[in-house]
């Protein structure tokens, strides 16, 4: 839904919303999704061309999720609500501001399976240009002494941006020709002001490249480039492009930008207005969302706190819309969070097994020590890649360069590479491009939940599967698949013979499972149950009297 249509629906209930009292924010969910004017077999009327052209892409069927919420109930809901925010067609609910009696009244509608409180109030933030870098959720650092260090730095390069961009192989992107071209990210945080008068970021207005833009927070805005200064210097490691003092990795991409973060407080309905934007940019065609936010036990009501036990991956809402978003075909890209040292500190969504989450490095490259750690609550690793995070090059809103740490830094740096990979490699799916990012890392034999797979190289992920293709000839198992592999169950076509030993190694060459497979016929394959192997990259082994064959398997 577009920023104006949401304009002209909802400026008169909000004028009147503001002025009343004991007006919370609810999520409403329904039992069912009935269409009259919409069909499955017309997409074109609810999804942009790029977006069909990615499900395309990724072979991803349509399903009930892409329709909107059905217009039968939005007149109901409308008639006993103070206002109406936005509505989720993935979830299949609405976010709406009521009055007491009002979710009682909804919550006994027969359409309504279930009403709930995610948000105090309702209010528009009061603009807050004053707030630094790490005023927000999981980025509340002190800083002093960072300019220091990075000055350091600076004193053998030519521009603030080398060392980050050298690191990850930036420099040899760039020297190749991609600079994300063809490529759509859509930025989720708190505000952009500045971006449409900088001169690094002053690029994307002039030439069109920010494509669409939201404030979930005020849906009835149309202004994005206001609020806190974080979404600019996010968008600033991505997209700037100023020979003079900044170069990022994507400065030729097309951007969405969207205000889900709400400063001014901390409830769930932020891991809503994600969401929401989420669903936004899955309509636009997004390839990449870049998300330098999190959510875990910082909210304003302790009891919408998450618990170590539910960092897993599916109980988070903010998770479960970005496990949505990556099933659509989106590479989601997610800062790790600040709260280490500590193991199990991962923060939603970076839990989520699709989301590539992004720890931080120090300019020794070591682990920063506030980089959130896993595993995850049912032990998987995390983060998946580290960049550097410990005085990144930014511009600010007032468009000078400075530095600053955390998390939230080193994820749009590998949102960047990650946005040039896809313009070398646009027949990549979502899943080949991860796959690759984790192959080429520094630590990709040997990962861990402090580090994860490491830091990621532009060479060894582009040209590295290239100079790999004839040695895979020759030992490669004649097919598995489903690889990479989402579900519990691999099938093994290989052979003429009716029983192997199968052999799953890590990137060190340890065996991590093995199993024996049989079957009652050389025309059906083999079927393993693989329920029991974590997520990451490994080396299947097929062998019986006479030879061994190996085959790469990346386990979702």
């Amino acid at each position: 839904m577009s920023v104006n249509r949401i304009l002209f629906a909802f400026a008169g209930l909000v004028l009147f919303a503001l002025s009343a009292n004991a007006q919370d924010r609810y999520a409403i969910f329904y039992k069912y999704k009935p269409q009259v004017d919409l069909s499955l077999n017309n997409p074109e009327a609810f999804l942009t061309e790029k977006a069909l052209l990615r499900r395309q892409r990724e072979a991803i069927p349509l399903d009930s999720t892409d329709l909107p919420v059905s217009a039968r109930y939005l007149e109901t809901i409308q008639e006993n609500a103070v206002a109406v925010l936005y509505h989720t067609k993935w979830l299949n609910g609405s976010v709406a501001v009521l009055q007491a009696e009002q979710v009682e009244a909804i919550s006994s509608l027969p359409f309504v399976e279930k009403v709930e409180l995610i948000g105090y109030g309702f209010s528009s933030p009061p603009l807050n240009e004053r707030m630094g870098i790490g005023s927000i959720l999981n980025a509340k650092l002190s800083f002093n002494g960072e300019k220091r260090k990075a000055a350091r730095i600076l004193k053998a390069l030519e521009l603030p941006t080398d060392f980050q961009n050298q690191l990850l192989g930036i420099d040899r992107m760039h020297a190749d020709g991609f600079r994300g071209a063809g490529v759509t990210i859509a930025v989720f945080d708190s505000g952009f002001p500045g971006v449409n008068t900088s001169s690094a970021l002053g690029h994307l207005v002039a030439n069109n490249q920010i494509i669409g833009s939201i404030d979930l927070v005020r849906p009835w805005n149309q202004n994005v480039f206001i609020d806190n200064q974080h979404g600019t210097n996010v968008l600033s490691v991505i997209a700037s492009n100023d020979p003079e003092k900044f170069i990022a990795a994507a400065p030729e991409a097309n951007y969405l930008l969207a205000i889900t973060e709400e400063v001014a407080t901390e409830y769930r309905i932020e891991e809503y207005n994600w969401l929401r934007a989420a669903e936004y940019a899955d309509s636009l065609g997004v390839d990449i969302i870049n998300s330098s936010l999190g959510y875990n036990n910082f909210f304003d009501d302790p009891a919408m706190n998450y618990t170590a036990d539910q960092i897993d991956g599916q109980t988070a809402i903010v998770s479960q819309a970005a496990n949505f978003a990556s099933k659509k075909g989106i590479l989601v890209v997610a800062s790790s969070g600040n709260e280490g040292p500590g193991e199990r500190s991962i923060s939603p969504p970076a839990d989520s097994p699709f989301v590539l989450s992004v720890g931080a490095l120090n300019q020794d490259l070591e682990p920063s020590s506030f980089s959130s750690r896993g595993p995850t609550a049912d032990d998987r690793i995390k983060p998946d890649l580290v960049a550097f995070g410990n005085g990144t090059a930014i511009i600010r809103a007032n468009d000078n360069v400075g530095f600053a740490s955390g998390t939230s830094f080193s994820a749009p740096q590998i949102t960047g590479l990650a946005a040039g990979l896809w313009e070398a490699r646009p027949e990549w799916t979502r899943a080949q491009l991860v796959e690759n990012l984790l192959r080429s890392a520094s630590h990709a034999e040997n990962p861990d939940s402090v580090i994860g797979y490491g830091i990621p190289n532009f060479w060894d992920a582009y040209y590295g599967e290239i100079l790999d293709v004839e040695e895979e000839k020759e030992t490669e198992v004649s097919k598995i698949y489903p690889n990479p592999l989402y579900g519990d169950e691999l099938l093994l076509d290989y052979g003429a013979g009716l029983v192997y030993q199968v052999e799953l190694l890590d990137m060190s060459g340890k065996i991590v499972w093995k199993t024996k497979v049989e079957r009652e016929d050389v025309k059906s394959p083999f079927r393993m149950d693989v329920t029991a192997i974590k997520p990451g990259l490994y080396l299947l082994q097929v062998q019986d009297a006479k030879s061994i064959k190996r085959t790469k398997l990346f386990r979702y």
